[in-house]
């Protein structure tokens, strides 16, 4: 089996596991397993060791920031972020995975509409002005960080359109 083959397997969502261990156990599980770590509400410590996933009441331990850093994470995996209802802080940086599909997808999820205040995407090269445009819809956010990312063409345009979108959103780039 290839690598490719691995990553997407890995992204696969176990729908009896969220059901089984609830939302935030399944997602974490998952995100730890391609190489994200999370931080738990009310916790300041990184979660990154899948081995060492906290036990204890379930409803003890509620996802608030996930960082992807160099994660494999896709589009095919972001199901496990439905039920999320505490996420404030997402990092996606040098995730080669991700794409527009991914931030499309992400800009979707209700519950990440309400709660989602800190965005960081660096490094991400298949992200578009097509994706980042579509963060418009989470108009929760109070901090976005665009950096290095070459799909931007318009950037101009496409910060046009987010800081028309998103006027208490404080947007930092570094995209030159």
């Amino acid at each position: 089996m290839d690598i490719t083959t691995v990553r997407f397997l890995s992204n696969r969502v176990d729908y009896d596991r969220i059901k089984a261990v609830g939302p935030d156990r399944a997602a974490s599980e998952w995100l730890l397993r391609c190489g994200a770590s999370v931080r738990y509400k009310g916790f300041d410590k990184w979660q990154k060791d899948y081995n060492h996933l906290p036990t204890g009441p379930l409803e003890k331990f509620k996802i608030q920031g996930i960082d992807a850093t160099q994660s494999c994470i896709m589009h095919t995996g972001f199901d496990y972020l439905d039920y999320l209802e505490h996420v404030e802080e997402i990092k996606f940086q040098m995730c080669i995975y991700i794409q527009d599909e991914c931030l499309e997808r992400l800009c979707k999820i209700e519950n990440l509409q309400k709660s989602l205040q800190w965005l960081e995407i660096i490094s991400c090269g298949n992200v578009t002005d097509r994706g980042i445009i579509t963060l418009h819809l989470l108009k929760n956010l109070r901090y976005l960080f665009l950096s290095d990312l070459p799909g931007i063409e318009e950037k101009e345009k496409t910060l046009q359109v987010l800081r028309r979108a998103l006027p208490a959103c404080e947007i930092k780039v570094d995209l030159d």
